[in-house]
Protein backbone atom coordinates (compact mmCIF):
# COMPACT_ATOMS: atom_id res chain seq x y z
CA UNK A 1 0.00 0.00 0.00
CA UNK A 2 1.33 3.80 -0.94
CA UNK A 3 0.45 6.75 0.77
CA UNK A 4 0.31 9.92 -1.30
CA UNK A 5 2.94 8.78 -3.96
CA UNK A 6 5.72 7.66 -1.52
CA UNK A 7 5.70 3.99 0.63
CA UNK A 8 4.28 3.98 4.29
CA UNK A 9 6.89 3.96 6.65
CA UNK A 10 7.34 0.44 8.47
CA UNK A 11 5.26 1.61 11.80
CA UNK A 12 2.27 2.33 9.94
CA UNK A 13 2.21 -0.67 7.84
CA UNK A 14 1.25 -2.12 11.02
CA UNK A 15 -1.02 0.12 11.77
CA UNK A 16 -2.45 0.28 8.45
CA UNK A 17 -3.18 -3.74 8.58
CA UNK A 18 -4.47 -3.90 12.30
CA UNK A 19 -7.34 -1.37 11.26
CA UNK A 20 -7.86 -3.22 7.92
CA UNK A 21 -8.33 -6.83 9.93
CA UNK A 22 -10.41 -4.92 12.79
CA UNK A 23 -13.04 -3.41 10.28
CA UNK A 24 -13.05 -6.00 7.35
CA UNK A 25 -16.26 -6.42 6.37
CA UNK A 26 -17.28 -2.72 7.35
CA UNK A 27 -18.11 -1.61 4.00
CA UNK A 28 -21.37 0.25 3.76
CA UNK A 29 -23.77 0.74 0.69
CA UNK A 30 -22.65 3.86 -0.31
CA UNK A 31 -19.07 2.00 -0.91
CA UNK A 32 -19.75 1.73 -4.88
CA UNK A 33 -20.88 5.27 -6.03
CA UNK A 34 -18.57 7.29 -3.36
CA UNK A 35 -15.53 9.33 -5.09
CA UNK A 36 -11.97 8.37 -3.97
CA UNK A 37 -9.89 11.74 -2.12
CA UNK A 38 -7.08 12.76 -4.67
CA UNK A 39 -3.83 11.60 -3.64
CA UNK A 40 -1.98 15.11 -4.55
CA UNK A 41 -4.96 16.79 -2.24
CA UNK A 42 -4.21 14.66 0.81
CA UNK A 43 -0.85 16.02 0.48
CA UNK A 44 -2.02 19.34 1.52
CA UNK A 45 -3.06 17.76 4.97
CA UNK A 46 0.50 16.13 5.62
CA UNK A 47 1.96 19.62 4.78
CA UNK A 48 -0.14 21.34 7.19
CA UNK A 49 0.38 19.45 10.10
CA UNK A 50 3.87 19.15 9.40
CA UNK A 51 4.06 23.10 9.44
CA UNK A 52 1.78 23.45 12.79
CA UNK A 53 4.42 21.12 14.23
CA UNK A 54 7.46 22.72 13.13
CA UNK A 55 6.00 26.13 14.25
CA UNK A 56 5.68 24.82 17.32
CA UNK A 57 1.74 25.26 17.62
CA UNK A 58 1.15 21.44 18.02
CA UNK A 59 3.34 18.78 20.26
CA UNK A 60 1.80 15.92 17.90
CA UNK A 61 -1.43 14.62 15.84
CA UNK A 62 -2.39 11.44 14.19
CA UNK A 63 -4.92 11.87 11.37
CA UNK A 64 -6.94 9.26 9.93
CA UNK A 65 -9.57 9.45 6.95
CA UNK A 66 -11.02 5.57 6.03
CA UNK A 67 -13.65 5.27 3.83
CA UNK A 68 -15.51 1.83 2.65
CA UNK A 69 -14.16 0.64 5.91
CA UNK A 70 -10.06 1.21 5.10
CA UNK A 71 -8.17 3.40 5.40
CA UNK A 72 -7.40 6.26 2.69
CA UNK A 73 -5.16 8.66 4.84
CA UNK A 74 -3.39 7.52 8.59
CA UNK A 75 -0.49 10.15 9.39
CA UNK A 76 1.29 10.84 12.47
CA UNK A 77 3.05 13.68 13.34
CA UNK A 78 5.05 15.27 16.24
CA UNK A 79 5.68 13.77 19.65
CA UNK A 80 3.10 12.52 22.25
CA UNK A 81 5.19 14.57 24.91
CA UNK A 82 7.92 17.26 24.21
CA UNK A 83 9.61 16.40 27.58
CA UNK A 84 10.59 12.90 26.70
CA UNK A 85 10.35 13.59 22.82
CA UNK A 86 8.78 10.11 22.36
CA UNK A 87 6.82 9.85 18.61
CA UNK A 88 2.83 9.85 18.62
CA UNK A 89 2.12 6.44 17.42
CA UNK A 90 -1.33 5.10 16.82
CA UNK A 91 -1.21 3.45 20.39
CA UNK A 92 -0.67 6.68 21.74
CA UNK A 93 -3.70 7.53 24.66
CA UNK A 94 -5.69 11.35 24.33
CA UNK A 95 -7.88 12.68 26.98
CA UNK A 96 -11.19 12.51 24.80
CA UNK A 97 -12.82 15.46 26.99
CA UNK A 98 -16.45 16.36 25.26
CA UNK A 99 -15.62 13.22 22.80
CA UNK A 100 -16.34 10.92 25.47
CA UNK A 101 -20.10 12.45 25.02
CA UNK A 102 -21.24 10.81 22.03
CA UNK A 103 -20.58 7.10 23.61
CA UNK A 104 -22.23 7.89 26.91
CA UNK A 105 -24.82 9.20 24.68
CA UNK A 106 -24.97 5.86 22.62
CA UNK A 107 -25.07 3.72 25.64
CA UNK A 108 -27.99 5.33 26.86
CA UNK A 109 -29.74 4.71 23.49
CA UNK A 110 -29.01 1.08 24.32
CA UNK A 111 -31.02 1.30 27.09
CA UNK A 112 -34.02 3.11 25.84
CA UNK A 113 -33.70 0.78 23.27
CA UNK A 114 -33.74 -2.43 25.52
CA UNK A 115 -36.58 -1.04 27.20
CA UNK A 116 -34.93 -0.21 30.56
CA UNK A 117 -35.23 3.40 30.06
CA UNK A 118 -37.36 6.16 28.31
CA UNK A 119 -36.82 9.42 26.13
CA UNK A 120 -39.34 11.02 28.26
CA UNK A 121 -38.10 9.40 31.81
CA UNK A 122 -37.92 12.59 33.74
CA UNK A 123 -34.59 13.32 35.85
CA UNK A 124 -35.99 13.06 39.02
CA UNK A 125 -37.16 9.13 38.62
CA UNK A 126 -33.39 8.44 38.99
CA UNK A 127 -32.23 11.53 40.52
CA UNK A 128 -34.75 12.66 43.41
CA UNK A 129 -32.75 15.68 43.94
CA UNK A 130 -33.40 17.21 40.95
CA UNK A 131 -36.98 17.19 41.18
CA UNK A 132 -38.88 20.48 41.38
CA UNK A 133 -35.53 22.49 40.99
CA UNK A 134 -36.57 26.16 39.93
CA UNK A 135 -35.18 28.05 37.11
CA UNK A 136 -33.06 30.68 37.28
CA UNK A 137 -34.26 34.41 35.55
CA UNK A 138 -31.93 37.45 35.57
CA UNK A 139 -33.82 40.26 35.96
CA UNK A 140 -33.09 43.95 36.08
CA UNK A 141 -34.17 46.49 38.47
CA UNK A 142 -34.99 50.13 38.63
CA UNK A 143 -31.49 51.30 39.38
CA UNK A 144 -30.32 49.03 35.94
CA UNK A 145 -28.62 46.65 38.45
CA UNK A 146 -29.00 43.00 37.56
CA UNK A 147 -30.98 40.76 40.02
CA UNK A 148 -31.26 36.85 40.28
CA UNK A 149 -35.12 35.47 40.44
CA UNK A 150 -36.75 32.34 40.67
CA UNK A 151 -39.81 30.88 38.80
CA UNK A 152 -41.16 27.03 38.79
CA UNK A 153 -40.14 25.05 35.61
CA UNK A 154 -43.02 24.33 33.79
CA UNK A 155 -42.47 21.09 33.70
CA UNK A 156 -39.33 18.53 34.77
CA UNK A 157 -36.15 18.14 32.43
CA UNK A 158 -35.91 14.43 30.55
CA UNK A 159 -34.12 12.06 29.49
CA UNK A 160 -34.58 13.42 25.96
CA UNK A 161 -33.10 16.52 27.06
CA UNK A 162 -29.90 15.80 28.81
CA UNK A 163 -29.43 13.60 25.38
CA UNK A 164 -29.57 17.30 23.63
CA UNK A 165 -28.36 19.44 25.87
CA UNK A 166 -32.13 21.18 26.42
CA UNK A 167 -31.87 20.39 30.38
CA UNK A 168 -31.45 23.56 31.21
CA UNK A 169 -28.00 22.00 32.87
CA UNK A 170 -24.93 24.37 32.15
CA UNK A 171 -21.30 24.72 33.06
CA UNK A 172 -19.32 27.15 33.63
CA UNK A 173 -17.50 28.58 30.20
CA UNK A 174 -20.83 30.63 29.53
CA UNK A 175 -20.83 34.14 31.19
CA UNK A 176 -22.98 36.29 33.43
CA UNK A 177 -25.56 34.80 36.50
CA UNK A 178 -24.72 31.25 35.32
CA UNK A 179 -21.26 31.25 35.63
CA UNK A 180 -21.20 32.73 39.04
CA UNK A 181 -23.68 30.39 40.31
CA UNK A 182 -21.62 27.24 38.62
CA UNK A 183 -18.00 28.54 40.15
CA UNK A 184 -19.59 29.68 43.35
CA UNK A 185 -21.03 25.58 43.40
CA UNK A 186 -17.31 24.57 43.60
CA UNK A 187 -18.29 21.28 41.74
CA UNK A 188 -14.49 19.73 41.62
CA UNK A 189 -14.02 19.85 44.91
CA UNK A 190 -12.76 17.08 46.95
CA UNK A 191 -13.61 13.70 46.02
CA UNK A 192 -16.65 12.38 44.21
CA UNK A 193 -18.52 10.16 42.30
CA UNK A 194 -20.93 10.03 39.34
CA UNK A 195 -23.84 9.82 42.41
CA UNK A 196 -22.18 12.74 44.03
CA UNK A 197 -21.71 14.73 41.26
CA UNK A 198 -24.84 14.55 39.93
CA UNK A 199 -26.86 15.69 43.19
CA UNK A 200 -24.44 18.76 43.09
CA UNK A 201 -25.47 19.91 39.85
CA UNK A 202 -28.82 19.23 41.32
CA UNK A 203 -28.45 21.67 43.92
CA UNK A 204 -28.69 24.85 41.29
CA UNK A 205 -30.94 26.45 39.94
CA UNK A 206 -31.68 24.94 35.69
CA UNK A 207 -30.57 27.91 33.70
CA UNK A 208 -33.90 27.88 31.46
CA UNK A 209 -37.13 26.34 30.46
CA UNK A 210 -36.43 22.31 30.18
CA UNK A 211 -36.89 21.72 26.42
CA UNK A 212 -36.60 25.22 25.11
CA UNK A 213 -32.80 26.18 24.91
CA UNK A 214 -29.16 24.24 23.55
CA UNK A 215 -26.79 24.98 26.54
CA UNK A 216 -23.94 23.00 26.74
CA UNK A 217 -22.91 21.64 30.32
CA UNK A 218 -23.10 18.86 32.45
CA UNK A 219 -26.31 17.36 31.48
CA UNK A 220 -24.48 14.02 29.61
CA UNK A 221 -22.27 13.80 33.15
CA UNK A 222 -25.58 13.50 34.80
CA UNK A 223 -26.89 11.05 32.06
CA UNK A 224 -23.67 8.79 33.11
CA UNK A 225 -24.88 8.42 36.61
CA UNK A 226 -28.59 7.50 35.17
CA UNK A 227 -26.90 4.86 33.36
CA UNK A 228 -25.07 3.49 36.49
CA UNK A 229 -28.52 3.16 38.45
CA UNK A 230 -30.39 1.43 35.15
CA UNK A 231 -27.47 -1.01 35.11
CA UNK A 232 -26.51 -1.68 38.49
CA UNK A 233 -23.18 -0.92 37.15
CA UNK A 234 -20.52 1.58 36.89
CA UNK A 235 -20.60 3.46 33.84
CA UNK A 236 -16.80 2.01 32.73
CA UNK A 237 -18.15 -1.41 33.30
CA UNK A 238 -21.52 -0.57 31.73
CA UNK A 239 -19.49 0.58 28.66
CA UNK A 240 -16.96 -1.89 28.80
CA UNK A 241 -19.36 -4.67 28.70
CA UNK A 242 -21.38 -3.20 26.33
CA UNK A 243 -19.54 -1.69 23.75
CA UNK A 244 -15.98 -1.30 24.68
CA UNK A 245 -15.54 -5.35 24.67
CA UNK A 246 -17.61 -6.85 21.73
CA UNK A 247 -15.95 -3.70 19.87
CA UNK A 248 -12.52 -4.49 20.61
CA UNK A 249 -12.06 -1.02 22.17
CA UNK A 250 -9.24 -2.42 24.47
CA UNK A 251 -7.22 0.94 25.04
CA UNK A 252 -10.41 3.24 25.97
CA UNK A 253 -10.76 3.96 29.65
CA UNK A 254 -11.50 6.59 32.32
CA UNK A 255 -8.16 5.48 34.06
CA UNK A 256 -5.41 3.92 32.66
CA UNK A 257 -3.87 1.18 35.07
CA UNK A 258 -0.23 1.22 34.32
CA UNK A 259 2.93 3.08 33.61
CA UNK A 260 3.35 1.23 30.38
CA UNK A 261 -0.36 2.81 29.72
CA UNK A 262 0.51 6.03 31.21
CA UNK A 263 3.77 6.28 29.35
CA UNK A 264 1.42 6.10 25.72
CA UNK A 265 -0.37 9.10 27.44
CA UNK A 266 -0.50 12.66 24.85
CA UNK A 267 0.45 15.64 26.78
CA UNK A 268 -0.31 19.21 25.79
CA UNK A 269 2.33 21.72 25.74
CA UNK A 270 3.34 23.52 28.87
CA UNK A 271 1.91 26.94 27.45
CA UNK A 272 -1.45 25.73 26.90
CA UNK A 273 -2.52 26.30 30.19
CA UNK A 274 -6.18 25.84 29.86
CA UNK A 275 -5.49 22.04 28.83
CA UNK A 276 -3.02 21.79 31.12
CA UNK A 277 -5.43 22.76 34.15
CA UNK A 278 -8.14 20.51 32.56
CA UNK A 279 -6.44 17.33 32.49
CA UNK A 280 -4.55 17.83 35.81
CA UNK A 281 -8.22 18.23 37.41
CA UNK A 282 -9.18 15.13 35.28
CA UNK A 283 -6.16 12.88 36.89
CA UNK A 284 -6.69 14.54 39.97
CA UNK A 285 -10.59 12.81 40.23
CA UNK A 286 -10.17 9.04 38.97
CA UNK A 287 -13.01 7.62 41.18
CA UNK A 288 -15.27 10.12 38.82
CA UNK A 289 -15.92 8.38 35.68
CA UNK A 290 -17.58 11.65 33.69
CA UNK A 291 -19.33 10.58 31.12
CA UNK A 292 -19.56 13.87 29.27
CA UNK A 293 -15.39 14.26 29.63
CA UNK A 294 -13.79 11.53 31.26
CA UNK A 295 -12.56 8.92 28.65
CA UNK A 296 -8.94 8.24 27.48
CA UNK A 297 -8.75 6.05 23.69
CA UNK A 298 -6.60 5.43 21.20
CA UNK A 299 -6.88 6.49 17.11
CA UNK A 300 -8.02 2.79 16.21
CA UNK A 301 -10.69 2.19 18.96
CA UNK A 302 -12.38 5.39 18.17
CA UNK A 303 -12.50 4.42 14.25
CA UNK A 304 -13.96 1.00 15.68
CA UNK A 305 -16.53 3.28 17.16
CA UNK A 306 -16.79 5.63 14.26
CA UNK A 307 -17.64 2.58 11.88
CA UNK A 308 -20.09 1.65 13.69
CA UNK A 309 -21.84 4.90 13.47
CA UNK A 310 -21.47 4.86 9.85
CA UNK A 311 -22.86 1.81 9.14
CA UNK A 312 -25.69 2.47 11.25
CA UNK A 313 -25.22 1.15 14.50
CA UNK A 314 -24.10 -2.30 13.43
CA UNK A 315 -20.33 -3.56 12.98
CA UNK A 316 -18.95 -7.17 11.75
CA UNK A 317 -22.33 -8.61 12.34
CA UNK A 318 -23.17 -7.01 15.42
CA UNK A 319 -25.81 -4.86 15.53
CA UNK A 320 -25.92 -2.17 18.45
CA UNK A 321 -28.61 -0.31 18.11
CA UNK A 322 -31.84 -0.84 16.46
CA UNK A 323 -32.51 1.29 12.75
CA UNK A 324 -34.78 2.66 14.30
CA UNK A 325 -33.21 4.00 17.55
CA UNK A 326 -30.12 4.95 15.32
CA UNK A 327 -32.40 7.15 12.97
CA UNK A 328 -33.63 8.93 16.00
CA UNK A 329 -30.48 9.32 17.50
CA UNK A 330 -29.07 11.18 14.73
CA UNK A 331 -31.64 12.96 13.80
CA UNK A 332 -31.87 17.02 14.26
CA UNK A 333 -34.20 17.65 17.42
CA UNK A 334 -33.34 21.36 17.68
CA UNK A 335 -33.36 22.83 13.96
CA UNK A 336 -36.80 24.97 12.95
CA UNK A 337 -39.93 24.23 14.44
CA UNK A 338 -38.27 22.76 17.86
CA UNK A 339 -39.05 25.51 20.03
CA UNK A 340 -35.15 25.31 20.73
CA UNK A 341 -33.42 28.69 21.37
CA UNK A 342 -29.80 28.88 21.06
CA UNK A 343 -26.95 31.80 21.28
CA UNK A 344 -23.49 32.42 20.40
CA UNK A 345 -22.52 29.58 22.93
CA UNK A 346 -24.22 26.99 20.19
CA UNK A 347 -21.16 24.67 19.27
CA UNK A 348 -22.43 22.26 16.55
CA UNK A 349 -22.11 25.58 14.45
CA UNK A 350 -23.56 26.58 11.17
CA UNK A 351 -25.19 24.73 9.26
CA UNK A 352 -25.62 21.74 11.83
CA UNK A 353 -28.56 21.06 14.37
CA UNK A 354 -27.92 18.39 17.16
CA UNK A 355 -29.47 14.85 17.51
CA UNK A 356 -28.87 12.90 20.75
CA UNK A 357 -25.19 13.13 21.15
CA UNK A 358 -24.31 14.51 18.32
CA UNK A 359 -23.94 17.48 15.68
CA UNK A 360 -25.87 16.54 12.38
CA UNK A 361 -25.70 18.64 9.56
CA UNK A 362 -28.31 19.79 7.93
CA UNK A 363 -28.12 22.86 5.99
CA UNK A 364 -25.27 24.53 4.11
CA UNK A 365 -25.55 27.12 6.57
CA UNK A 366 -24.05 30.94 5.88
CA UNK A 367 -20.98 29.83 6.09
CA UNK A 368 -20.81 27.15 3.76
CA UNK A 369 -19.11 24.89 5.00
CA UNK A 370 -17.61 21.58 3.02
CA UNK A 371 -19.23 18.51 4.05
CA UNK A 372 -22.49 17.09 3.26
CA UNK A 373 -26.20 16.84 4.12
CA UNK A 374 -26.53 13.97 7.04
CA UNK A 375 -22.90 14.23 8.13
CA UNK A 376 -22.24 13.54 11.86
CA UNK A 377 -19.62 15.34 13.96
CA UNK A 378 -18.02 16.36 17.24
CA UNK A 379 -15.19 17.83 19.10
CA UNK A 380 -13.51 18.41 22.24
CA UNK A 381 -11.41 20.81 24.24
CA UNK A 382 -8.76 18.72 23.91
CA UNK A 383 -8.54 19.32 19.92
CA UNK A 384 -9.88 15.51 19.00
CA UNK A 385 -12.17 15.68 16.28
CA UNK A 386 -14.52 13.18 14.52
CA UNK A 387 -16.52 13.08 11.70
CA UNK A 388 -19.22 10.18 10.23
CA UNK A 389 -20.12 10.75 6.43
CA UNK A 390 -22.32 8.63 4.87
CA UNK A 391 -22.77 9.82 1.46
CA UNK A 392 -18.99 9.34 1.59
CA UNK A 393 -18.64 6.28 3.19
CA UNK A 394 -16.17 7.82 5.02
CA UNK A 395 -14.86 8.61 8.66
CA UNK A 396 -12.47 10.60 9.88
CA UNK A 397 -10.85 11.19 13.08
CA UNK A 398 -8.14 13.62 14.50
CA UNK A 399 -6.49 13.03 17.90
CA UNK A 400 -4.39 15.05 19.23
CA UNK A 401 -4.06 17.46 22.92
CA UNK A 402 -4.15 21.36 21.85
CA UNK A 403 -6.65 24.05 22.94
CA UNK A 404 -4.89 27.08 22.12
CA UNK A 405 -4.78 26.69 18.26
CA UNK A 406 -7.68 23.69 18.06
CA UNK A 407 -10.61 25.83 16.49
CA UNK A 408 -7.77 26.93 13.63
CA UNK A 409 -6.99 23.27 13.44
CA UNK A 410 -10.32 21.75 13.20
CA UNK A 411 -11.24 24.36 10.27
CA UNK A 412 -8.13 23.50 8.40
CA UNK A 413 -8.77 19.92 8.94
CA UNK A 414 -12.13 19.96 7.48
CA UNK A 415 -11.68 22.09 4.19
CA UNK A 416 -8.30 19.81 3.33
CA UNK A 417 -10.53 16.65 3.74
CA UNK A 418 -13.22 17.86 1.98
CA UNK A 419 -10.81 19.22 -0.19
CA UNK A 420 -9.05 16.05 -0.99
CA UNK A 421 -12.23 14.91 -2.58
CA UNK A 422 -12.80 15.14 -6.65
CA UNK A 423 -15.97 17.64 -6.22
CA UNK A 424 -18.37 19.15 -3.26
CA UNK A 425 -19.70 16.06 -1.69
Amino acid sequence: MRQHGSAWPAGLLAAVALIQHLLAGSQTAFAAEAPAPIPEKLRLLTDFFEEEVASGKLPGAVVLIQQHGRPVYLKTFGVRDIKTGQPITVDTQFALLSMTKPITSFAAMMLVDEGKLSLDDPVAKYVPSFAERPVGVEEVDASGKPTLDFVAARRPPTIRDLLQHTSGIAGDYVTGWVRSVYLEAHLFDGRFDNAEFADRIAKLPLTQQPGTFWRYGHSIDVLGRIIEIVSGETLYHFLKRQLFDPLGMSHTKFVLDTPEERALMAEPLPDDTLLVELEKARRLHPEWESGGSGLVSTLVDYARFAQMLLNGGELDGKRYLSRAAFDNMTTDHVGPGSGVGHDHFYFPGDGFGFGYGFAVRTAAGEMRLAGSIGELKWDSGSGTYFGVNPKLDMIYILMEQVDKERGPIRDSLRKLIYGAFPSDP
